[in-house]
């Protein structure tokens, strides 16, 4: 069983906030030209034939206890449906009002910490994580009148992956990040593969296969390094800090999404969702203080 290390737990969280938007960035950019399910399997092929090597290399052990088998399978079903989620709301939505309206999932996810988990949550970190709540209904600012049902889909999204991040929990304590990735990459491939056999000649879009061109397959690959990169540094986080300490530090990805959204999509929030940006950041910073302020006194 490892140790808790809350600062090094938020340290990988971090990571992951800097890398998801990017590879959703890609997502975005090629939702219209490649099909939902193979878009899917590259990316987790792409986990598999990184990470299997760096196993192999290593010798790193790959046998994991036969008690977590069928967590592995929930927690890689709900990561397939969360990223597909995903995916197909940045067809319709900016990438960062996609991601902000998701983001009532750390909120979700302190909840399952306490309630399920029995986790410690003090005042001040639920104080914060209230806050970031706050700063997140600022940059949402929904009209779900304009853009329809696509608006639900980053909702959904928020659910899945805070009970992915619950079952993840369970499974890191004890189980190597790279080995437990490389497994729940080896039985996405295995299981997206089965849907594309099953439905294959299906007249459902997100159901063809196509022949990418050079430069799709090269998005395709960066989206493949980019999503296992991050969650291989999200799957850490969860291995030294208890989920209630994550939580708050998530909302870190609503200004990282800001920013990649304008960079590559010239998407730039209204002087509004730059007031809630802010105070998501500050309430971030703050958890960080109070991190460091408990390391502090427990040295």
């Amino acid at each position: 069983m490892t140790q808790d290390r809350p600062l090094l737990g938020i340290a990988f969280m971090t990571g992951f906030c800097i890398l998801a938007p990017v590879g959703d960035s890609i997502a975005k950019i090629l939702g219209d030209s490649v099909p939902l399910v193979q878009l899917l399997l590259v990316r987790f092929v792409a986990q598999v034939v990184l990470l299997w090597p760096i196993i192999w290399f290593t010798r790193l052990p790959v046998r994991m206890p036969r008690r977590f088998f069928w967590l592995m399978v929930l927690r890689t079903v709900l990561h397939i449906i969360g990223i597909g989620a995903m995916f197909t709301s940045l067809r319709y939505l900016p990438l960062a009002d996609a991601i902000a309206i998701a983001f009532v999932m750390p909120f979700i996810m302190l909840l399952l910490g306490k309630f399920v988990l029995k986790e410690e949550v003090g005042p001040h970190r639920l104080m914060a994580c209230l806050v970031g709540f706050v700063g997140t209904l600022l940059v949402i600012q929904p009209s779900f009148a304009a853009v329809g049902w696509p608006a639900l889909l980053p909702l959904a999204v928020a659910v899945d992956f805070a009970l992915f991040m619950l079952v993840t929990r369970q499974v890191a304590k004890e189980v190597d990040a790279m080995n437990l990735q490389a497994q729940s990459g080896v039985i996405a491939t295995v299981l997206l593969l089965l849907v594309l056999v099953a439905f294959s000649g299906s007249e459902v879009d997100m159901l063809a296969v196509i022949s990418p061109d050079t430069y799709e397959w090269t998005l395709l690959v960066a989206i493949g390094v980019l999503g296992t990169v991050a969650h291989l540094l999200m799957t850490w986080s969860l291995r030294f800090a208890p989920s209630a300490t994550l939580a708050p530090m998530q909302y870190l990805e609503i200004p990282m999404a800001t920013i990649v959204g304008y960079l590559i999509f010239s998407d730039l929030p209204n002087p509004i969702a730059t007031l809630g940006i802010c105070i998501t950041i500050g309430a971030g910073l703050y958890v960080i203080f109070r991190e460091q302020q408990l390391y502090r006194k427990g040295a």
